[in-house]
């Protein structure tokens, strides 16, 4: 038995797509941070099972939901509501779980879409997303940026799924960013204090991998700055034209407020 689990807030313009593109697993599970918008009612319309949490922190959140999950249920998947799963990757999927090669957990590529198109330089691509897990084996933990911890072993699929970052507009974009400023800056204040494990920058795990970059990019001056030209130029942001540009620029305001909420909480704890 497949599970397709999807957390909402206020999804209603894009919920619907997502919702359909998981019509191959047997239960959908939208769980729902009390959404004041459609979505509640979209989610009732696919048949889906509604369990309403407050929002406290995502690891949190994303932990409620896979716990939410019945015994029953062999593998899970989780999906944002601003995430499709394609045509290949569904096959993809329902062949690894026929196959049964002993994964506990899967990574998913996506292809972020900005002003219309694929801005597959200026995102960074390929970044490697967690959303397949056989149900009891995997918890999450951070809480933002989220890093998955898995019992057994991991497996990568090659299709990917079509992120729509953007679907609420810029200022939705603008609001849900400040949020996340706020969390990373404390996150950063906290990490800041740990080790660099330099040989864990090449390392063949994602999470190791990431969580070595993020520790040494808190430590680089001009950080914001340095974000900007590395996904602009030296990722090539700027072989997808404005949309490329414009993508990094926001990429770089969002560091920049990670880096003044940052000098501000330590200014605080300094006090």
């Amino acid at each position: 038995m497949i599970s397709a689990l999807i957390l909402t807030y206020n999804e209603e313009i894009i919920l619907a797509k997502c919702l359909e593109a998981l019509h191959f697993v047997d239960e959908i599970i939208v769980f729902d941070s009390y959404s004041t918008d459609k979505t509640l009612d979209i989610a009732a319309s696919f048949n889906a099972r509604i369990v309403q949490r407050k929002f406290d922190n995502y690891a949190s959140q994303r932990n409620a939901a896979l716990a939410s999950v019945s015994e029953s249920c062999d593998w899970i998947v989780m999906v944002d509501a601003d995430e499709i799963v394609t045509s290949e990757l569904k096959a993809e999927i329902l062949k690894v779980l026929k196959l049964q090669d002993g994964h506990t957990m899967y990574r998913v590529r996506r292809k972020d879409m900005f002003q219309d198109q694929w801005i597959k330089q200026s995102s960074g691509y390929p970044t490697w997303f967690p959303r397949l897990f056989k149900n009891g084996c995997v918890t999450v933990a951070r809480e933002i940026n989220e890093e998955y911890i898995t019992t057994g072993t991991e497996g990568l699929l090659q299709e990917h799924l079509i992120h729509y970052p953007f679907n609420k507009g810029l200022t939705w974009w603008f609001d849900k960013h400040n949020r996340y400023s706020e969390m990373e800056a404390q996150k950063m204040l906290d990490e800041i204090k740990e080790p660099v494990h330099f040989s864990s920058l090449w390392s063949k795990n994602p999470v190791e991998r990431r969580k070595a970059q993020k520790r040494l990019s808190y430590r680089l001056p001009f950080r914001p700055t340095l974000i900007f030209l590395a996904f602009y130029i030296l990722k090539g942001g700027f072989l997808n034209g404005k949309a490329g540009y414009t993508y990094c620029k926001l990429r770089k305001t969002y560091e920049w407020m990670i880096a003044i909420k940052f000098k501000e909480l330590k200014r605080l704890q300094q006090k």
